[in-house]
């Protein structure tokens, strides 16, 4: 992915002897300013990409265009040297790896790496490092990341466990159990029966924003969930764990529920229970990165995949988000759109903006 400069930088310095930092990249051919502007020279009527390497020309004829399409209105000619009016072979080589990224996604079985390497044009080794790059992951991982999404898809859908295993990709179940069951925090088979043989215990309370029900196993705290509708939350929990034993809370219990209250009428203060987390090693991934998000602060859907270690995978950052199921705890609220504005949020955008109101009060 093409690297940028803080837009900011790029607006006219002002004082006639203050320094431009778009010719300062111009000048030193810097190739991670690619895309974010152009250089026209007026003795030449040519515009260029901030990296080419034609000779420098003096700075007072040079222009600075945000993008080519404003250099050929102006009358300027792009460059034959450089391109500056055709993709860049960054943009070209994201391009190609997300096709990659398509290819391993419908490969029945393991993905021919070497064949989707040469689709792209590139050799191997040039492709796993680009790939690596751009994704955040080798193509071997996302592969590994796909098949886990497709098991565990099949699995809450009801399929049987060996006929997900095999569907999703795996060349034996002796893998399938050695890698993703132990995520699921649930022997296979109880996963797909609904958590079969589990003790869920449960309340269902009230806070500032409405109804909010708490549950947990013995491992720790596995759902925070806000809403409108008490028994919803109920029959939610009731279709989610489907088979486990759901027991109401006792009086033990009763201090769970008000430390999940206490959250959020004051998100700042943390839990300070433990969490019992269930999900794909992609989903667990971008969770964690949510809780580096600290109270009062904000990341945009961008900034969470870069963090997550999967820059390429925006969208799918942005479902594994919306899935998470305990609210405040692992902070999803504090996602917000890349304008800065308030996206969609599982228990409500109103219920997101006061949230963040509360943080920025605090």
């Amino acid at each position: 992915m093409t690297a940028t400069l803080k837009q900011p930088a790029f607006k006219q310095a002002r004082g006639a002897d203050a320094p431009d930092p778009r010719w300062e990249a111009f000048a030193s051919r810097d190739k991670s300013a690619d895309g974010q502007f152009v250089a026209a020279v007026a003795t030449t009527g040519v515009y260029c990409r901030p990296g080419c390497p034609a000779r420098l020309p003096r700075r007072e004829n040079v222009r600075f265009f945000a993008e080519a399409a404003e250099a050929d209105r102006a009358g300027f000619r792009p460059c034959k040297r450089c391109r500056p009016d055709a993709a860049s072979i960054e943009e070209r080589l994201t391009g190609a790896v997300r096709e990659a990224c398509a290819r391993i996604e419908a490969a029945e079985g393991t993905p021919d790496f070497e064949a989707i390497a040469a689709a792209a044009g590139l050799s191997r080794h040039h492709f796993h490092r680009a790939f690596k790059r751009i994704v955040g992951v080798t193509p071997g991982a996302y592969y590994r990341t796909v098949r886990e999404g497709r098991a565990v898809a099949s699995l809450k859908a009801g399929v049987g466990v060996t006929e997900a295993i095999y569907d999703a990709g795996y060349g034996s179940a002796s893998r399938f159990y050695e890698t993703l069951a132990p995520k699921l925090g649930l022997k296979p088979g109880a996963y797909v029966r609904g958590g079969e043989g589990e003790v869920i215990r449960f309340a269902v309370g009230e806070c500032s924003l409405g109804s909010i029900l708490v549950a947990a196993t013995e491992k720790g705290v596995c759902a925070i969930e806000l809403g409108g509708d008490p028994q919803a939350l109920v029959d939610e929990l009731q279709r989610r764990f489907r088979s486990a034993r759901l027991v109401g809370g006792d009086a033990g219990f009763e201090e769970i529920v008000a430390a999940a209250v206490g959250l959020v009428e004051d998100p700042a203060r943390g839990l300070g229970l433990p969490l019992h987390v269930r999900g794909t090693s992609f989903q667990l991934k971008v969770w964690e990165a949510l809780r580096g998000i600290g109270p009062g602060q904000t990341a945009t859907y961008k900034e969470i995949a870069a963090k997550a270690g999967v820059p390429g995978a925006v969208r799918a950052v942005g479902r594994a988000i919306g899935s998470n199921k305990i609210a405040v705890a692992i902070p999803c609220h504090r996602v917000i759109r890349t304008g800065g504005g308030l996206s969609g949020y599982r228990w409500g955008v109103e219920r997101k903006a006061a949230l963040l109101a509360r943080e920025r009060e605090g």
